[in-house]
């Protein structure tokens, strides 16, 4: 009884601990909102959503339960049966986040284009956002930039390979990740400094998610691309491969082509798979929910590249073939297309968190962003 009532006021604990948090954030916001003539403690304040907004497990108490055993009148008195313990397990992703009422957002007849910057970049590959004062993004060189929502170059690293990136990503610390094939390792930068936090032996890294619970989603292919897999970490440890459907056969193509990957608002995993000129979405368990070919409206064949999701769940693809952007809801239906003529060979693509479409040019270097809802 102790044991769980301690589980219970540890976990009762912690929720105070994140509504204490939470209140303190709100007067910090409050006081912000007073002094909102002055710009730089504007500038300066680091928003704290992705931090508070993760919810903790969910702590599941199994009552007592009456166990009888067979018994006859001779042996009733002897033998009345037994009584399981309570029991008690924590579940990771118990809670759900209940949608706001006015959430929903429509999206819009006509995107359109409301910033666009130059990275100086040509074979721009990927893009990932953190605030408006961090936005990185890498080629087909050694160098990592990043940019404000203006444009301007304000930070830069050298891959310690002295090669081009596979993939980038930052986590809700605002700390930048990179995948680094030459030496097969994913690597965090921290105040500058590069820190090793995953080394593959026999498997080259290739494209990388930071998910809402800050696990990461490492997609990799084996030597001899024959295999391809996705790997979730917690921090360095592995606690999940996705690799076979339930009939053992490979989820993905097993070569080295990229491999886009975002996690939905649902927890499903989106893989955008050049080889096989498809998007694969599977569930938080790895079982396979759906795979989306392209629309047929598009005569050019569909040739995935970049993928994220938004706030809605829905799933935006960048396909390299018709030069244009699907938009599918979470169950893998179509719902629209960004048109190819607002940009030119899009590749690399993320959100803001308005929800506004980040999307890479391979051969121009810009960034373009484009508003796509209501």
């Amino acid at each position: 009884k102790v044991s769980h009532r301690d589980i219970l006021m540890k976990h009762l604990k912690e929720i105070k601990q994140i509504e204490s948090m939470i209140k303190e954030n709100l007067s910090i916001l409050k006081d912000l909102q007073r002094e909102s003539n002055i710009v730089s403690r504007i500038i300066e304040y680091k928003s704290r959503n992705n931090e508070l907004g993760k919810l903790p497990p969910k702590i599941h108490v199994t009552a007592p339960t009456f166990c009888p055993r067979p018994v006859d009148r001779i042996e009733a008195k002897k033998l009345i049966g037994s009584i399981k313990p309570l029991t008690s397990t924590t579940i990771e992703n118990g809670y759900t986040m209940k949608k706001q009422r006015g959430s929903s957002r429509e999206l819009l007849d006509t995107p359109v284009v409301i910033n666009t910057f130059n990275t100086g970049y040509t074979n721009l590959k990927n893009v990932s956002f953190y605030s408006e004062q961090e936005i990185w993004a890498s080629a087909r060189v050694s160098e990592i930039k990043c940019f404000n929502i203006k444009g301007n170059a304000i930070n830069a690293i050298k891959t310690r390979s002295g090669e081009n990136p596979n993939d980038i990503a930052v986590t809700s610390e605002g700390c930048l990740l990179y995948t680094d094939w030459e030496l097969r390792t994913v690597n965090k930068v921290v105040n500058g400094q590069i820190e090793e936090i995953i080394t593959l032996q026999g498997w080259i890294p290739s494209n990388i998610c930071v998910t809402s619970s800050g696990d990461l989603l490492l997609e990799m292919c084996n030597d001899d691309e024959s295999h391809c897999k996705v790997v979730r970490y917690s921090g360095s440890v592995e606690k999940q491969t996705i690799q076979n459907n339930e009939n053992g056969k490979p989820l993905y193509s097993g070569d080295y082509k990229i491999k886009y990957i975002a996690e939905n608002r649902n927890l499903d995993i989106c893989v955008a798979d050049l080889a096989a000129r498809a998007v694969v979405v599977v569930s938080q368990a790895g079982k396979l929910r759906f795979r989306y070919t392209g629309h047929p409206s598009k005569e050019n064949p569909f040739k995935t590249r970049g993928i994220t999701t938004n706030s809605q769940g829905q799933i935006l693809i960048a396909d390299g073939g018709s030069l244009c952007i699907h938009i599918l809801d979470q169950d893998g239906h179509f719902l629209s297309h960004i048109d190819n003529r607002m940009f030119d060979d899009p590749n690399g693509i993320c959100v803001d968190t308005l929800d506004n479409l980040y999307v890479t040019e391979y051969n121009t270097g810009d960034i373009k962003v484009i508003k796509y809802l209501k």
